[in-house]
């Protein structure tokens, strides 16, 4: 299903950002999802996944480098980001699903997808499951490290699923009527600030123009109250990366090497011997969690080559 998504409230430049030339939205079980492209339509197809607590206007200066190569550069929002619809439960399997239902709604044929942090991580899950849907896999700062577990017996395992089932049901529970904090786009900025201190003041107050709404009382971020990261369920990066050697699509990832709190801290060393064949790691030295918004120019033209 398709139809037009409002234009947002506020209108705030920054230098190289290009809102998408289309919006549209897919079903995706009965949850309406928000997509976004830039470049021509008869372009061949390059998908673009955002990072949990984001939404595609992220992107807005990276698509533009990739479109203007020739692509065809598709964005989404999973359920609760951005303009897509609310949902009452949310999960990691869910997100993957909601990015299968925009693959399949756009073409049937293999494609190359780069996938931001959270992002980055459902990809991988995705690419396990039907390898066949992508013809190469860029992660941005989306590989953890293989951190050691302690092997945990069948009967722990059930009843630390239990506890967290509980745990994430109680959650939704008290957060059913919560409502994000009003303000202005600058103390939206401000807020994200905190979370993103290498970003520039101006790129905040721009996302937070396109990434907010604006309410009677003030300026809200678009993304449910009720989102957790993770989703629904235990998860562990060991689980991923114990298959990452057998990924059967050539894959590109890239590391931050500073720390940030949205950060997945992936130690590049130890990650890099789990690598699949033919698969290539790249540290971004004295860069943040997001290493397409420091360095877009930079990652666009690494992109470009890995895809031929």
């Amino acid at each position: 299903m398709t139809s037009p998504i409002a234009a947002p409230a506020a209108f705030v430049t920054y230098p190289g950002a290009v809102r998408p030339a289309r919006h549209h939205w897919v079903d995706s079980y009965g949850v309406n999802i928000a997509v976004c492209e830039w470049g021509a339509v008869e372009n061949p197809p390059l998908f673009l996944v955002h990072g949990g607590s984001d939404f595609a206007g992220t992107f807005d200066v990276f698509a533009p480098l990739l479109a203007e190569a020739g692509w065809r550069v598709i964005a989404l929002d999973p359920r609760g980001h951005g303009d897509s619809d609310h949902a009452p439960l949310y999960s990691w399997d869910a997100d993957v699903r909601d990015a299968l239902s925009v693959l399949d709604a756009i073409t049937p044929d293999p494609v190359p997808v780069i996938a931001h942090s959270k992002g980055g991580g459902m990809m991988l899950q995705l690419a396990e499951a039907l390898p066949l849907r992508m013809s190469k896999l860029v992660v941005i700062d989306g590989l953890p490290s293989p951190e050691p577990h302690p092997d945990v017996s069948d009967h722990e395992q059930r009843r630390f699923t239990s506890k967290n089932l509980a745990d994430w049901l109680d959650h939704r529970r008290n957060a059913a009527a919560n409502f994000r904090k009003p303000g202005t786009l600058e103390e939206l900025a401000r807020r994200r600030k905190r979370m993103n201190p290498r970003l520039s003041d101006e790129w905040l107050l721009y996302l937070a123009s396109i990434g907010a709404r604006k309410d009677a009382d003030g300026w809200r971020w678009k993304l449910d109250p009720a989102i957790r990261f993770g989703g629904f369920g235990p998860w562990r990066p060991d689980w991923s990366m114990s298959r990452l050697k057998t990924l059967p699509v050539p894959l590109l990832g890239l590391t931050a090497t500073v720390e940030e709190e949205m950060g997945w801290g992936t130690n590049h060393k130890a990650l890099e011997p789990l690598l699949p064949p033919g698969g290539r790691l790249v540290p971004f030295e004295a860069t943040g969690h997001f290493i397409h918004i420091e360095h877009p120019r930079r990652v666009a033209d690494m992109v470009l080559d890995f895809l031929g």
